[in-house]
């Protein structure tokens, strides 16, 4: 297996699309890394913890229609030049 800058780019939108269904009420609050977590960024401590827990936030707010995009155009490049 070769590894290109496609499988690359393959590979981060994988990790990208993880990180935008990841259910807070199912996983993150049972991690601890639930909205009541995410306020102590801004008054308390502002840790890697908080700030990977505003990252997941703001990839969820943000990124999530652009992947269905995203998510398309590579699905057909891969039907087509596979």
């Amino acid at each position: 297996m070769v590894f290109t800058l496609g499988t690359l780019f393959e590979a981060l939108l994988l990790l990208v699309n993880a990180v935008a269904i990841l259910n807070e009420e199912r996983f993150l609050a049972k991690v601890g890394w639930g909205k009541d977590y995410r306020n102590e960024g801004f008054g308390g401590q502002s840790g890697a913890k908080v700030q990977l827990v505003n990252l997941i936030t703001s990839v969820q707010t943000l990124l999530r229609v652009p992947l269905v995009a995203i998510n398309i155009l590579v699905i057909v490049y891969e039907l087509i030049l596979g």
